[in-house]
């Protein structure tokens, strides 16, 4: 990484310091009792016109700013450089403006977007998120150790030149999604989307390519969801969350940063022993670790399978026109 993500790391910082020193944003008496996995606490019990206005209008004018950013920018197409532009200045300038104002609304009317809207909408489209990154890295690393899936390819240069769209949709709702909070969980999740911010603001630029800073962006994930099972959920949970993401990052994302045979081999022997003590004893609980990676590699399949979807047809339509029509039998007796 470069001293520009290490900068930017620390605004992130600072921002989450922000966050601590106009904080506490709740108290319990303000939620409904919790109701289970489906049921997101953290959304009042008396939501009032104010509440939902200015989330859902701050949400709106945040996510219109920045998809006029990347609009302008690829209309522009800047050179990538190790220098940042005007476009750059303007998102990380509103970015911080409406983490600004999301403390502030949280401060004084607190609801999120988790008001209105599933609670797996916010999970699901980090999730999509992931798996277009690793559809997008296919080329570059390969899906299953460094080999690489053609089949998957197929989407990717649309989602190389368009993904920003998606991304800051996903970035942008999920940061508005939740109330600003000051607990451990919450925090991380809301340091985990500022540098994700981050990612996007530096779009056309050398460090928006940054291998190991975009590494380190994906798996992220891997720490924050632990943690946050680990304080929230009863029992192991945690550990389908940790070697889950682990997993992919033993069999996908350690390829793509250049390390040697031998470094590869020692982590996969680390993550074996690492795997085999966590689970010792609980053998039938270790198919708990695949959930992830299958749902992450089943939806890169998918969609891949969905963008061929037209070519196939299309293909299928050109073979019928082509082949040529049987004559139609004539006095055929119906005898």
């Amino acid at each position: 990484m470069t001293a520009t993500h290490y900068l930017g790391m620390l605004g992130s910082l600072l921002l989450m310091a922000v966050v601590v020193a106009v904080g506490p944003y709740s108290s319990a008496d303000m939620f409904a009792p919790d109701q289970g996995p489906g049921w997101y606490y953290w959304k009042l019990q008396d939501p009032d016109f104010m509440s939902r206005f200015t989330s859902w209008g701050l949400y709106s004018l945040h996510q219109v700013a920045i998809w006029g950013t990347i609009a302008y920018a690829q209309i522009q197409r800047p050179k990538y450089s190790k220098t940042l532009n005007p476009v750059n200045i303007a998102a990380l300038g509103l970015n911080v403006l409406f983490i600004l104002l999301h403390i502030l609304q949280t401060k004084v009317w607190y609801d999120g977007l988790a008001q209105d809207t599933p609670v797996w909408s916010s999970q699901a489209s980090v999730v999509f998120m992931l798996v277009f990154v690793l559809m997008m890295e296919n080329s570059r690393r390969g899906l299953f150790f460094g080999k690489k899936i053609e089949f998957v390819d197929k989407p990717t240069d649309f989602l190389k030149r368009y993904h920003g769209y998606y991304f800051s949709w996903a970035v942008i709702y999920t940061f508005w999604f939740h109330p600003i909070e000051d607990n451990l969980g919450h925090m991380l999740g809301t340091f985990y989307v500022i540098m994700l911010m981050l990612q996007g603001s530096l779009m056309f630029t050398r460090y928006h390519m940054n291998r190991k800073w975009t590494l380190w962006l994906e798996c992220f994930v891997l720490i924050h969801g632990s943690l946050v099972a680990y304080m929230t959920i009863e029992g192991d949970q945690w550990k389908m969350f940790f070697f889950g993401f682990l997993t992919l990052f033993v069999v996908t994302q350690m390829h793509g940063i250049g390390l040697g045979n031998k470094t590869r081999t020692a982590i996969v022997l680390a993550y074996i022993g690492g795997v085999i003590a966590a689970y010792y004893g609980n053998w039938g609980d270790m198919a708990a670790i695949i959930r992830i990676p299958f749902a992450e590699y089943g939806f890169v399949f998918l969609f891949a399978a969905i963008a061929w979807l037209p070519v196939g047809l299309g293909r299928l339509v050109k073979f019928r026109k082509a082949k040529p029509e049987e004559p139609i039998p004539t006095n055929v007796s119906n005898a």
